[in-house]
């Protein structure tokens, strides 16, 4: 019989979504769990599973709309139960366009727009156990002409990330996957943002990072909710920045010691997102002031640590968060902000998983930043940047006092902190010990 396709309830706070884009379209085929519709909430952006297997029989909402949760949005009809097409009104308007005539409308961009309906088609007979994967992922493979059943997958239930594919696509780039052209050289560490080549004056302009120039698009749900809570706390709080620099020689080096023994022990990569989030936690112990919001006249200062971690998405912004990080292990705090990570780009958190940080730290050095000025993330009153790391010749002075240049791994820290409730002396000597306990690092990592 005809299953109905629901808007689903997010979060106990959460009573509306916005259908971003529907991954299907009418008369084909799903199975049950597979991604089926992109929604976005003032929590997250998600994927919604389809709730049975069958064929996708109609579409009753249309994406750009927004509707109470448990509104049937789709109906998904079961192979066996012969049930009439929609209405042809209906299918007309949801149908895909022949490709013909979509390439006569408008050639599409490359490698700004998600992946179309036919994406899926292609990846649907080699797929015969149901490959787990986001539309990024997607696009990716149609791209490089990718087989998906042939990438195996690290994600969440063997979800294939957007880490597995590219490192599939750079190991076989020799036989397996269809040749692209040569990617220019990349020199470790540096950040993985490379700027577009710049245009000759004849060449039209191309879209980057999903924006096509001339366009003139309606602001998302999460843009939306980014410009209204960062402007929220802007009028909210008083800010004040503060910028330390460190020498990270040490942190470097053993990463670079420890990677490739870190992750045949623990199947995740070693990064230094949990290095500074190992820090940030020392430092609150010391100075649990920083770790407080404001809560109409009062201040709650936190007994858990919940630490925010903003993740850079294609489309915006998010901040999940690893709960009680005072209790993990330094691999365990690696593993939660991996999972995260992912689950983020995958549309896969759950709201709950955005809620309740106690403080947050972003790292705008991964794209070439020595240091940002963050915003606050309310109702929190601190937050952390964290800046490239760059070599760079420094005087050291050694235990006799004697001075002398060396090659040394070096970075800014930055604090953005509300100066109704933390002064600056605070500030100073939470980001003290932070520095103290990165540039001494003495924690095994396994």
């Amino acid at each position: 019989m005809p299953t109905d396709v629901v808007m689903p309830q997010m979060g106990e706070s959460i009573f509306e979504g916005t259908i971003t884009k529907w991954l299907k379209q009418p008369g084909e085929k799903v199975q049950r769990d597979e991604p089926l519709f992109e929604i976005s909430t003032d929590k997250v952006d998600a994927e919604i599973p389809a709730p049975a297997s069958g064929t996708l029989q109609e579409i009753k909402v249309q994406a750009g709309n927004t509707v109470q949760v448990n509104t049937v949005v789709g109906v998904i009809t079961g192979d066996g139960d012969g049930a009439s097409p929609a209405p042809a009104k209906d299918a007309a308007s949801a149908a895909p366009v022949p490709e013909a005539k979509k390439e006569a409308a408008a050639p599409p961009p490359p490698a700004a727009k998600a992946p179309e309906p036919e994406a899926e088609a292609e990846a649907e007979p080699s797929e015969q156990g149901r490959v787990r994967s986001s539309p990024l992922v997607r696009k990716i493979a149609k791209e490089k002409n990718v087989d998906l059943a042939k990438v195996p997958g690290t994600g969440l239930g063997g979800r294939i990330t957007k880490e597995d594919i590219e490192g599939f696509i750079a190991k076989h780039a020799g036989g397996a996957v269809a040749p692209a052209a040569p990617a220019p050289p990349v020199a470790a560490p540096a950040p993985s943002y490379e700027a577009p080549p710049v245009p000759a004056v004849t060449t039209p302009l191309q879209p980057v990072g999903g924006v096509t120039p001339g366009e003139i698009v309606p602001m998302s749900t999460m843009r939306k909710r980014i410009a209204e809570h960062m402007i929220m706390s802007k009028r909210t709080s008083a800010h004040v920045h503060g910028v330390f620099e460190l020498d990270v020689t040490r942190i470097v080096k053993l990463r670079e010691k420890m990677k490739s023994k870190f992750e045949q022990a623990t199947g995740t990569k070693l990064t230094f997102t949990p290095f500074f989030a190992r820090a940030a936690v020392h430092g609150l112990r010391i100075w649990p002031i920083v770790n407080a919001s404001v809560e109409g006249d009062n201040i709650h200062y936190h007994s858990s640590i919940n630490l925010g971690i903003a993740v850079a998405l294609d489309w915006g912004l998010i901040v999940p968060v690893v709960k009680n990080a005072e209790e993990r292990s330094f691999v365990g705090l690696q593993r939660a902000i991996t999972d995260l990570g992912e689950r983020a780009r995958a549309k896969k958190l759950k709201p709950e998983e955005v809620q309740g940080g106690t403080f947050t730290i972003t790292n705008p050095g991964i794209f070439g930043a020595k240091f940002g000025m963050p915003i606050i993330n309310q109702p929190q009153v601190a937050i952390m940047g964290v800046g490239g790391i760059v070599k760079k010749p420094v005087v050291v002075t050694d235990k006799d006092g004697n001075d002398s240049i060396a090659i040394r791994s070096m970075m800014h820290l930055s604090i953005g902190y509300d100066h109704r409730i933390i002064d600056g002396a605070v500030a100073d000597q939470f980001m003290s010990e932070v520095k103290k306990f990165l540039e001494g690092w003495n924690e095994e990592l396994l």
